[in-house]
């Protein structure tokens, strides 16, 4: 089956831009596109939808997000499958907000890559440093956020997600975009523009 279709995957450190800078890529294609065939895949926003609704498990994902806790992956990866699953139609745009997080969950997803033939993805790396990461959380620091936990999602990135950004620049399967992230958001808008090559 031939499709059009292309997967994009944005990526990086808590604070880097990541939500701002998928929006607004989003916003290009849907202007480029009056029907916007794009799936935009945020498993927090996933996450919260799905934990509205009733039953055992929601009710044990609410009590896990109600505690600022990690979700299990087994819960993430079930959750943003059958996004995929229930919401791609044929020649749709995929673009990924965060997801994935952990190596395993990249193989995982790697499986739908020929699946809905979204040939070779494009993986936009909001490059930061973890200095510059900080005092942007510091910087928006919600009431319930401790110094403490922003050292931890700080260190959980290092630990858990740059394997991730590691397996996906050497892999042959995919783009690799690495974006300097610390310049003004529009700066950073044109950077990826320019090296995914679309106007």
């Amino acid at each position: 089956m031939n499709s059009n279709s292309k997967a994009y995957i944005f990526i990086g450190r808590s604070g880097c831009g990541k939500g701002t800078q998928t929006n607004l890529f989003i916003q290009h294609l849907c202007e480029h596109d009056h029907l916007c065939h794009t799936v935009h895949v945020e498993s927090g926003a996933i996450l919260r939808e799905y934990v509205k609704s009733e039953g055992y498990a929601q009710k044990l994902c609410k009590d896990i997000l109600d505690k600022g806790g990690l979700m299990p992956e087994f819960a993430i990866v079930g959750l943003w499958s059958n996004y995929l699953l229930n919401n791609i139609k044929e020649g749709d745009n995929v673009v990924f907000d965060g997801t994935p997080r952990k190596l395993h969950e990249a193989i995982i997803l790697d499986s739908s890559r020929n699946f809905f033939n979204w040939g070779k993805p494009v993986i936009v790396y909001l490059n930061v440093s973890r200095e510059w990461s900080k005092a942007r959380l510091v910087a928006r620091k919600r009431e319930d956020d401790t110094d403490q936990d922003i050292e931890n999602r700080l260190n959980w990135f290092e630990t858990e997600v740059m394997p991730t950004i590691n397996y996906y620049r050497e892999s042959p399967n995919y783009i690799f975009l690495d974006i300097n992230g610390e310049q003004t958001i529009e700066e950073v808008r044109q950077d990826i523009m320019t090296k995914i090559g679309i106007n």
